[in-house]
């Protein structure tokens, strides 16, 4: 038996390990346990945060070794196992750049596409999904298949309400005449394999504007924020409050010590004239490719903070992943700081989409569980203002109770005979999305 941790701490374990380095190999361990029965879980690089890569007991299947990776005009032919850093990197090499932008750039590009996965950039370029040419899957019984833009689904599928959100990846997204790429994308590993896949690739930008914005505080901040959302070719908007800059000093003592939010934005021949007329002096701007990247690791410094706090002190990773309507989203703003006063916490991210990230730093047990039923509180208020319980980690296996929470009965019924018409002895990553195995 072999333990296995993901990045949120969840751990697990599989009776056997594998790491094929092949189709072929991958297909004949999936038909060895789908003759014996054996449930399955399939992973990448084990960055998620919701359990999904992590099996509770059977065998786990490792995608790591399929590395295969070509870039051509406009796309890219990727196995499941290369990681956004390294697509990134060939990408860049031929002038080219992949718009789905995940915080982190270790997570594999068959993980992106089983959460469809979306980050800073889905602010102008959307999640995954709208990058994905085709795929290349294998099902539990061992069989491939091969899907195109414009496959449609071959079998009879309802259509279930969808969130008022520009992201949403909590469950299937059913619609009748959909194509298996969208039903696949999102899907959590529950009804295929991916072993490769096809991903457009954009041209890279000759000029682009990347800026930290300082503010006072939250109102000023969030009036920036609808201030700017139509502005033209702006890729991002990323929001940090107070108790995030607290934490980022850690790294950055260069922040502003007035400083009380602040807002990361990227634009597309962004105008240096325009954004010193609208921010305060002691705000930063960079035009290069050596400051862009100093601020994308400003970024990425908050969630390894957080991750570093709360393996010190001893817990499992408490962060949300809920998304509102725009038009919400203060709202669910002032919800999240009204209803955590007493604890320990950060909030950042996506705030251009109405999906920020609350991330609870328990330091005990009581503040533990206390977060845990602020979570689900929050989740129903996400979905009382028209929004999702996911928008773009996935629920995998720690978060699967949430989906009741978002869809009826019936709705998830429905999802459920998609899975269980797939696969029939519900092998293929159990426990995903799903809080009960129907056989």
């Amino acid at each position: 038996m072999t333990l296995l941790e993901d990045a949120s701490g969840f751990t697990g374990s599989a009776d056997e390990v594998f790491t094929p380095d092949s189709e072929e190999a991958i297909c004949a361990l999936l038909c060895q346990a789908s003759e014996r029965a054996i449930p399955v879980t399939v992973c990448g690089s084990r960055t998620g945060l919701t359990g999904g890569s992590i099996p509770d007991g059977g065998w786990e299947i490792s995608l790591e070794k399929l590395r295969g990776l070509h870039v051509g005009h406009g796309r890219a032919r990727a196995g499941a196992g290369i990681t956004l850093e390294t697509l990134q990197s060939a990408a860049g090499q031929a002038g080219q750049f992949y718009a789905p932008d995940p915080t982190e750039w270790t997570a594999s590009v068959g993980g992106t596409i089983a959460t469809n996965a979306s980050g800073s950039r889905s602010f102008r370029f959307g999640s995954t999904r709208r990058h994905v040419l085709g795929l290349r899957v294998a099902f539990m019984d061992g069989s491939v298949r091969e899907f195109r833009r414009g496959n449609k689904v071959d079998f009879p599928v309802p259509a279930i309400p969808l969130p008022q959100t520009t992201k949403n990846t909590a469950g299937y997204l059913l619609q009748p005449g959909m194509e298996w790429i969208d039903l696949i994308c999102g899907s959590e590993g529950t009804l295929a394999v991916v072993l490769e896949a096809e991903l457009q690739l954009l041209p890279k930008p000759a000029d682009l504007l990347t800026g930290v914005v300082f503010f006072s505080g939250d109102e000023e901040a969030l009036d920036a924020v609808e201030e700017w959302r139509p502005l033209p070719r702006l890729n991002m908007i990323e929001y940090f409050d107070e108790r995030s800059l607290v934490l980022l000093r850690q790294r950055h003592s260069e922040i502003p010590s007035r400083a009380r939010a602040a807002l990361l934005i990227e634009q597309e021949d962004g105008d240096v004239d325009f954004w010193a007329d609208r921010v305060s002096e002691d705000s930063w701007f960079a035009a290069g490719d050596q400051d862009r990247e100093r601020f994308r690791r400003f970024r990425h410094a908050l969630p390894e903070l957080v991750n570093d706090t709360m393996r010190q002190r001893g817990f499992l990773k408490l962060g949300s992943d809920f998304a509102v309507p725009i038009s919400r989203n203060r709202e669910m703003l002032a919800f999240y700081h009204e209803h955590l006063r007493s604890l320990d916490y950060v909030i950042f991210g996506h705030i251009g989409d109405a999906h920020v990230h609350v991330n609870i730093l328990p330091t005990s047990a009581v503040e533990f569980e206390t977060g845990k039923a602020l979570f689900t509180e929050f989740a129903r208020h996400a979905v009382s203002l028209g929004g999702t319980v996911s928008a773009e980690h996935g629920l995998g296996k720690r978060k699967a109770h949430l989906l009741a929470l978002q869809y009826s009965p019936e709705e998830i019924g429905a999802m459920q005979a998609v899975k269980r018409r797939l696969d029939p002895r519900w092998l293929l990553s159990r426990g995903n999305l799903f809080a009960e195995v129907r056989s």
